[in-house]
């Protein structure tokens, strides 16, 4: 700075002040180079750790999300004797809940074993901790459930056993719906349990999104998988307008410079082009009877939409401004 520059003049006007009064009211100046750098946040650095999760992690939430929601159809679709639907429904159960997902998350660990631990103790506020725990046991009642329903379908074993194997299929299959709605839904409350403020600002709406594009998807999966009958298409309807429904609500739920990363960034139209695929056009193309261009929709909006709210997550976490603005919302 040089001498007659007007922070010069300031800092001299500063100290002059200071010696008479004692006490120096209004702005200060911006020393150049100075120690304290004018950056929100502490010198400039993020106040709460952003999220180190990997690819695998919005994977995991895909397809957990599928495979319990899958369980749930199943369990529709038993009682009124869509056996060839209650089938699929399990086998894309078992295939996404008790093999990729804990593949998947496994991978995000590192270590098979950091699983395994998770297991030692229940911790019932530890979101972590839960989800390992419904996993395992979305997983110990699918693959029985779905061992039993093809005993019982395809009458191996007649007479009583048959019978019991019908019985057993059913209580299988029933828990199996309780864990997958568990399991499609507590990922929204685990990333809505933290201090990213873009995420813990929409902790109600994460648990009910991540559930209805879990059954969307699992409805929308089947629908490919040559499943065309009136219920899931009308499900693929009720679904797709609460995802519109919800889009609506992200749009005007606004927090300002709390949740910017989602309004204001590039990961936030990675959620507006999500859930406008598995939103106003799925149910668009679905109203037009074209069924197999509103699945594919869904499930790619589905997918875009969890590596969205990561990427979000990541953003909002790194932004020392964000943190500060929530605490006033």
């Amino acid at each position: 700075m040089t001498s007659d520059s007007p922070s010069e003049k300031r800092l001299e006007e500063l100290r002059e002040q200071a010696w008479k009064d004692g006490v120096v009211p209004g702005k200060g100046v911006d020393v150049v180079g100075g120690p304290i750098p004018r950056k929100p946040g502490y010198y400039g650095q993020p106040v709460v750790k952003p999220p180190v999760w990997t690819w695998q992690v919005p994977l995991y939430f895909f397809f957990g999300g599928i495979a319990g929601m899958s369980a749930v159809i199943a369990t529709g679709a038993a009682p009124f004797h869509h056996v060839d639907l209650a089938r699929a429904s399990m086998w894309v159960a078992a295939i996404g809940g008790a093999v990729l997902s804990p593949i998947l998350l496994i991978m995000d660990l590192g270590r098979p074993y950091l699983f395994l631990n998770m297991l030692r103790v229940f911790k019932h506020r530890s979101a972590m901790s839960m989800g390992a725990w419904i996993l395992s046991a979305f997983g110990a009642c699918v693959v029985p459930g779905l061992i039993a329903l093809e005993l019982h379908t395809r009458q191996i074993f007649p007479g009583t056993t048959d019978q019991l194997f019908r019985l057993a299929a059913g209580i299988f299959i029933f828990g199996s719906a309780i864990f997958g709605t568990l399991l499609a839904t507590y990922t929204g409350v685990l990333i809505g349990a933290t201090a990213i403020p873009a995420w813990f600002l929409h902790r109600t709406l994460l648990p009910i999104h991540f559930g209805t594009a879990g059954l969307g998807s699992a409805a929308a999966l089947l629908e490919l998988l040559g499943h065309r009958i009136p219920a899931l298409n009308v499900l693929g309807l009720y679904v797709a307008g609460v995802e519109t429904a919800l889009l609506i609500w992200l749009s005007v739920n606004k927090h300002g410079a709390a949740d910017r990363a989602i309004h204001e960034h590039g990961t936030g139209w990675l959620i507006r082009i999500g859930e406008i695929l598995n939103g106003p056009l799925a149910l668009v193309l679905r109203l037009f009877g074209l069924v197999p261009f509103a699945a594919i929709s869904f499930l790619i909006g589905s997918l875009v939409s969890r590596i969205g709210w990561i990427a979000v997550g990541k953003v909002s976490g790194a932004d020392p401004e964000s943190v500060f603005a929530a605490e006033h919302c």
